[in-house]
């Protein structure tokens, strides 16, 4: 089988794989007539550096090989045919996408059907149909390309030398290498020595170096040389719809497409254009220009020396954007931050987009391509005069006339005429504001003083409030310590409130002196900013200009009666506010508090932490236990509201009665056992034995016997085991009774032994 028939054979597969309806004898038809151009003389076609160019190329050479009038409806086709075999297949079965095509467009296929050839060839043989299938391939190149000028309208040889030209070129090129393979059928060491890795790499044979140089010196300065990478002009010849062709006086001609000119609407044949070089020969022999490229480096030419020489250059504002706008300078985009538009702080950056302005280049990073331009640059230029005659007058306490300038949270900045001060927040007015806005606006005509510069004078404090009276000065002179005044809260802190009584005079209203309430809390709780409030002078010193009020004092003493409203003895109700460690304080009312010690809180209930027993803002009985009128201190009680329930206790608890009571909590000491009514006692650990063994556990309930009762300590110690020992020792005590009472002798027994002795002495025994 030929090489051909596995050609069409495959194909035939792939399209039945694919499921793709083709006509078969169409697909062999196209697949012999592709011949062995299906791999090298469509790829050598259509190949191009440039992306458009390449697809303009094979759009082209599909339209004459289909026969097609023009390409409307070529697009839809190729996509069509290239969706059903694959996109990444589309130049591997390039035979399947031309049949595709032609069904699909209707169109006749311009192949000529090649004959197929026996499986097996002698060499001779082989080479003699190799001669005739390329000299019809060169034939049928030939006619294209003498087809192709013809249309370009350019004939220079007649047809059938240039294809008797091709013929030849083809046949001499096929029997180089057969040459080429009778020679290298030798040894595999003979051909690894001399194989040419230089030709089998590059394509070509390897050209010494220094006869490479010598011939291109020879070349250069004459016409139709030039050097890649090199900016030159060049003369439009003709424009397409697409392309603009460029003559640059060499061998070939250029050609770049139009959309590198698309600035110039107006671009005609005639005109003289710069290109960049890229490449003196293609694949195809073709001269490769650009000239977006040859515009870039002349752009980066030209802004460098812009940059180096301080020229002043136009550029377009294209558009806005972060921080800035983007410039257009010879080509290139440049960056112009917003700080460079203009002297004084830009509002409306809207104004300059699609404005043509003047700039001078102030910065150019080589490493990043970047370029910064400035239009400050040129107006500082032109006041710098100015400036500086300006600067050697200012003298502190001079007043001069400015404009607002710009409007911070920090205060306001002020052109002088060229050179700017700032003028603090604190130095515009006497009374407090939160923002300058407040009081000024931009572009406002005012009166400022100079305050203090640096000596470069380049930093230049101003003043507006110096320019009017002190208002401490204005301050009514008959006003004294005790005098009631009324103003607005300014200014709130934790320490206290600033009260404005006069415009640019405040006094502060410490929070001791908001309350009578010994118990401190924020200022925020008293009062807020903008409240209208009456206050008494308690401070007032004229000469530092500092002033304190006070609200309490408006209102009585709460102390000065204390002894009336709240005598010892006395039970009242009150708020709980805080608590401590060792106690509660107690609000009775707004500037009386007083203290509950932890111990008077409960009779029965052994508190560790006043939070156990109450919250805050609780309501609370308590008594009046002690009252200090000069410390402003009362002491109260809790537990003294209700009946002591240890009066009943002692009796109920007598020593060695025996109660029964559950296990509370268990310590290393002992346990904490409850009884009825909440009462709590103490078992130590040695009396917690069990008669059976063991001790007593938590939660366990069981009888207990009273050792200790203290009414006054509230201490009631009790013990279990103390109930069987103690019948222990009762049962103990009368056995030994009985015990000694059975050894010893009765009276009668006495007698009995007197009388025998006395019947002994009487001779009687």
């Amino acid at each position: 089988m030929s090489k051909l028939q596995e050609k069409i054979d495959l194909y035939t597969k792939e399209v039945e794989k694919k499921e793709i309806n083709v006509n078969v004898d169409l697909l062999a038809a196209v697949t012999k007539g592709l011949g062995p151009s299906i791999y090298k003389a469509d790829s050598e076609k259509v190949s191009s550096s440039d992306k458009k160019e390449l697809e303009t190329v094979k759009k082209n050479f599909l339209v004459k090989k289909l026969g097609l009038e023009n390409t409307d409806a070529l697009d839809t086709a190729i996509a069509s045919a290239i969706e059903k075999i694959g996109k990444s297949n589309r130049n591997k079965y390039r035979a399947i996408l031309y049949t595709i095509l032609v069904e699909e467009l209707g169109a006749q296929a311009v192949y000529n059907t090649a004959d197929e050839k026996p499986a097996k060839q002698s060499k001779e043989s082989e080479l003699k149909e190799t001669k005739k299938e390329d000299v019809a391939v060169a034939e049928a190149v030939a006619v294209e390309n003498v087809e192709e000028t013809q249309i370009a309208g350019v004939v220079d040889e007649p047809v059938a030398e240039v294809v008797e030209e091709a013929v030849e070129e083809v046949v001499e090129e096929k029997l180089d290498l057969v040459e080429e393979e009778v020679e290298t059928a030798a040894t595999p060491e003979e051909f690894l020595a001399d194989f040419n890795w230089h030709k089998y790499e590059q394509g070509i044979e390897e050209v010494d170096e220094d006869k490479l140089k010598a011939f291109e010196a020879a070349l250069e300065g004459t016409v139709g040389f030039v050097n890649e990478r090199e900016v030159i002009e060049g003369t439009v010849v003709r424009r397409t719809e697409r392309e603009v062709i460029i003559d640059i006086n060499s061998k070939s001609e250029g050609v770049i497409s139009l959309n590198e000119f698309r600035y110039n609407p107006g671009l005609d044949v005639g005109d003289t254009v710069e290109v960049l070089v890229d490449k003196r020969e293609d694949a195809t022999g073709q001269l490769v220009l650009s000239h977006r490229k040859a515009r870039v480096i002349k752009a980066w030419d030209r802004v460098n020396s812009a940059h180096e020489t301080g020229e002043v250059v136009n550029g377009f504002v294209k558009c806005r954007t972060r921080g800035g706008m983007i410039v257009d300078v010879f080509g290139i985009e440049a960056f112009l931050p917003g700080s460079q538009i203009d002297v004084k702080p830009i509002r409306d950056y809207d104004q300059y987009v699609e404005k043509t302005m003047e700039f001078k280049v102030v910065k150019i990073n080589h490493e990043f391509k970047n370029v910064v331009v400035s239009h400050k640059a040129l107006i500082e230029a032109d006041i710098e005069l100015q400036k500086k005659e300006i600067i050697g007058k200012l003298e502190k306490g001079q007043v001069l006339e400015g404009i607002v300038k710009n409007i911070t949270s920090y205060g306001v900045f002020v052109d002088l005429g060229g050179v700017d001060g700032l003028v603090h927040i604190t130095d515009l007015s006497w009374s407090r504001i939160n923002h300058p806005s407040e009081i000024l606006e931009l572009d406002q005509k005012l009166n400022v003083v100079i305050l203090d510069f640096d000596d470069q004078k380049t930093r230049i404090q101003l003043g507006l409030k110096q320019l009017s009276a002190h208002p401490w000065d204005a301050l009514d002179a008959d006003l004294k310590v005790g005098d009631k005044v009324k103003g607005k809260v300014v200014v709130i802190a934790d320490y206290g409130a600033f009260v404005e009584v006069n415009v640019g005079v405040e006094g502060l209203i410490h929070v001791s002196e908001m309350s009578w309430s010994t118990h401190l809390r924020s200022a925020q709780d008293f009062v807020k900013v903008g409240d209208e409030v009456e206050a008494q002078i308690l401070t007032l010193d004229r000469e530092d200009r500092k002033m304190s009020l006070g609200i309490k004092q408006l209102h009585p003493d709460p102390w000065a009666d204390i002894t009336k409203k709240y005598p010892v003895g006395s039970v009242h109700e009150g708020v709980v506010r805080n608590y401590t460690n060792f106690g509660v304080f107690v609000e009775l009312e707004e500037g009386i508090d007083g203290l509950v010690y932890i111990s008077d809180l409960s009779w029965t209930t052994k508190v560790k932490h006043p939070s156990d027993f109450c919250s805050v803002g609780d309501k609370l009985q308590v008594q009046v236990l002690e009252l200090d009128v000069d410390g402003r201190k009362l002491n109260l009680g809790h537990k003294q509201t209700q009946e002591n329930p240890w009066d009943k206790h002692e009796e109920k608890y007598a020593i060695d009665s025996v109660h029964t009571g559950t296990v509370k909590e268990t310590t290393d000491k002992g346990a904490i056992v409850t009884f009825e009514e909440g009462v709590d006692a103490f078992c130590p650990g040695r009396h917690m034995a069990k008669e059976e063994g063991g001790k007593i556990a938590t939660g366990e309930t069981i009888e207990f016997k009273v050792l200790e009762f203290n009414k006054e300590y509230r201490r009631l110690v009790i013990s279990h085991s103390a109930i069987f020992r103690a019948e222990e020792k009762k049962n103990f005590k009368a056995a030994t009774r009985k015990s000694q009472d059975a050894e010893k002798p009765t009276l009668g027994d006495a007698n009995n032994a007197l009388q025998a002795l006395k019947d002994k002495m009487d001779g009687k025994a």
